[in-house]
């Protein structure tokens, strides 16, 4: 089984603020749900309070997508030549050297 690393700071920070959000906006959801069932005075508020919160974590997601992949434009992997570069930059090298000493 293979280990995945783990996440850089700023996403991890923004994905526990999504996970956070989206568990209130779920709970919000359940009480609006009840309090429509039991017909109670309190299920209009709870639904325009539901939906500004699937806003709100509809945006925390996506600031979690967002900041990965700034993260990764800053921060990005590091590319390693391939052999046929590798090779290449060699011979560039040497013929480079042997430009230099006359050769």
């Amino acid at each position: 089984m293979y280990a995945r690393s783990r996440l850089p700071d700023p996403v991890r920070t923004a994905a526990v603020r999504a996970v956070v959000i989206v568990a209130v906006t779920l709970v919000q959801l359940m009480i609006a749900v009840l309090c429509s069932v039991a017909q109670v005075w309190l299920a209009f508020p709870m639904v325009i309070a539901t939906v500004v919160s699937t806003v709100v974590a509809t945006w925390a997601v996506l600031d979690v997508w967002v900041t990965r992949q700034v993260w990764r434009q800053r921060h990005g992997v590091l590319s390693e030549p391939s052999s046929a570069a590798r090779r290449r930059a060699v011979e560039t090298a040497r013929t480079r050297t042997r430009r230099e000493r006359g050769v």
